[in-house]
Parts: structure tokens; sequence; C-alpha cells
């Protein structure tokens, strides 16, 4: 399963990934994006090769869900969150 994992905290990111890895070794991050800026066109041009979406809901640029006013995700999502 190919993941990818929009998270602002770097340590968070890590976590989660590491995590991931832990349950399963079939799962393959493909990126951790770190804000609206770099996730809205990575997903736009790639989300063919992705199976599901980690989504942190607040982004140091946003909140996640603006994605979905700009693009069609086609994919499945789980968002995340520290609070």
């Amino acid at each position: 399963m190919k993941v990818v994992i929009v998270e602002d905290e770097p340590l968070a990111a890590e976590k989660l990934e590491r995590y991931l890895l832990k349950y399963s070794e079939d799962i393959e991050v493909l990126t951790t994006l770190p804000s609206l800026q770099e996730a809205i066109p990575w997903i736009e041009e790639n989300q063919g090769r992705v199976d599901l979406f980690f989504l942190d809901i607040q982004l140091s640029d946003g909140l996640s869900f603006e994605i979905f006013s700009k693009i069609s995700v086609k994919k499945p999502v789980i968002f995340t969150t520290a609070f």
C-alpha cells in the first residue's frame, strides 16, 4: 500500500511513518508534504500512484480541508491531528 503523509511537524510525520511501517512491511510512504502549497500540486499530479492519504488537519499555511476546494481527491483520506 502506497501512502502519503501531509504533516507540517517533522516529529509527528516521522512518528506516524514509524507506526505505519511497524504495522505492515507492505506500506510504502511515498512522500511527506509539509504544507498546502506543496501538497495541492503534488496530489493533483500524483494521486494515481497513491492508495491512501494521511492529512494533518491544521497545517502552517491553512486547514487541509482547503485541498478539497482546490482539487478533486479520489483516494481515501485519514485525517490526523494533535488536538
